[in-house]
């Protein structure tokens, strides 16, 4: 299933609001987990996204689940306090390599062994493959929160073999879709590409694995309004990528950020309802660069050009997640990493644009910059008793931070002050979570 190219009429109108042009609002925290350094004295551990998982009865004791690459996983409380280092250690398969953990999100009440399991799943670049970890019900009271049931010997979801894996273009963004009891899948992305795919999680032989991949080639060259076709700008071999994805779990409508185009929309299952609609476009769309290999960036071919994009993103567009209401109500999250911005989109409709904001750190946390992935719930959760939004910052900063170092951690933020800075909607009854609905 391929989508070519997409012709200008399919291309929604950019987003502009007076919301959008205006200086973002700002809103504040001062909770942050500790740092994480991507070199050998730090295990190679370099954040990327994170998950909420929430508690059924107790949200004290809910926590969040983050990925750190090479350096494997963390998970938090509420306080942000680490509770469990997880490393990326080799996949059970017989060609195993250790892992590269890149994505993470929740799968709740799932079949396993005769019982009902929450489980976090995990894309593992190193491998091309998911891993699946099952979160202990005691949460954050649990001695060790997660444990990994991983199925032996599976599929590797964009390579035919080993020897094409270590290309890396591999396994990247990650979200689950649960549309009805029983029924669970992840979507993933490629990196370097771009295609996503479907895949069903299943039980096999006591442990969690997966069948069926369907793949869908989204976009990666667009027609203008001016009728010339515009091709992002990347490295040679490389094709736009998208990284951030989520899914409504009420409507199966799945949200993509292509990192140097902009947020799509597309009906799940992948088929031929799956016609994608770009919903807003990152600010440098439409405007032609080349790429300098001695700088390896691209650089506008016309300093002075305009392009056709919206005002809400800047490159890239990354970490993607939805904040659920009643009905149709709520918002699409989307991270403006190159802006150190979060836009924001109604669920509904046409998902129009709301605006964006930004974060600051007080109390001894520092400002969220260059944020990629994020995840928020509408769930009181902790102190956090409106929702909460977990989100990436890179780099890390401040007093205690070595500056000589890559530093990565994420930073909790109140869904009650953004609301309050935004006019948003608060809606704690509802949620994508099934044991909620």
């Amino acid at each position: 299933m391929t989508v070519a190219a997409v012709a200008a009429a399919l291309l929604a109108p950019a987003h502009a609001s007076a919301a959008a042009i205006a200086q973002p609002p700002v809103v504040t925290t001062d909770n942050e987990t500790p740092v994480l350094y991507d070199d050998e004295a730090g295990g190679n551990a370099s954040g990327d996204d994170p998950a909420i998982w929430v508690h059924p009865t107790d949200s004290r004791k809910s926590v969040v689940i983050v990925t750190a690459k090479e350096g494997g996983l963390r998970v938090y409380g509420m306080s942000s306090r680490e509770l469990q280092s997880l490393p990326a250690t080799e996949a059970p398969r017989t060609d195993t390599v250790a892992g590269r953990y890149n994505n993470v999100d929740i799968a709740y009440g799932l079949h396993l062994a005769g019982r009902r399991v929450d489980v976090a799943v995990v894309s593992d670049r190193y491998n091309d493959q998911l891993r699946f970890f099952v979160i202990d019900p005691a949460g954050a009271a649990a001695r060790t929160p997660l444990t990994e049931v991983t199925a032996a010997d599976q599929s590797f979801l964009f390579n035919p073999d080993r020897e094409a894996v270590e290309g890396e273009q591999t396994v990247y963004g990650l979200a689950v879709w649960q549309p009805r009891p029983g029924e669970t899948y992840g979507v993933v992305t490629q990196e370097g590409t771009t295609r996503i795919a479907t895949v069903r999680i299943v039980e096999i032989d006591g442990k969690l694995g997966y069948t069926d991949i369907r793949q869908l080639v989204m976009p990666s060259s667009f027609r203008l309004p001016n009728g010339m076709a515009w091709v992002p700008c990347e490295e040679p071999g490389v094709l736009p990528q998208l990284e951030g994805v989520a899914v409504d779990q009420a409507s199966g409508v799945l949200y993509a950020a292509q990192e140097d185009v902009g947020l799509w929309r597309l009906q799940l299952p992948l088929g031929p309802r799956s016609r994608p609609t770009l919903v807003d476009r990152v600010k440098d769309f439409g405007i032609h660069d080349v790429y300098d290999s001695e700088t390896e960036e691209c650089k506008p071919v016309d300093p002075n050009a305009k392009g056709y994009g919206g005002n809400l993103l800047t490159a890239d567009a990354e970490g993607v997640d939805i904040y659920y209401g009643r009905g149709s109500v709520g918002y699409v999250l989307v991270s403006s990493q190159g802006d150190d911005t979060f836009a924001v989109y109604q669920r509904q409709g046409t998902n129009r644009a709301v605006g964006s904001f930004r974060v600051t750190g007080v109390g001894g946390v520092d400002d969220i910059n260059g944020s990629d992935g994020l995840a928020v719930t509408n769930r009181p959760v902790g102190k956090y008793r409106q929702g909460l939004l977990v989100t990436h910052d890179e780099p890390e900063t401040g007093p205690d931070v070595d500056e000589e170092r890559d530093a990565t951690n994420f930073s909790y933020v109140s869904w009650g002050d953004i609301a309050r800075a935004m006019s948003l909607t608060v809606d704690s009854r509802a949620g994508n979570d099934p044991r909620f609905r």
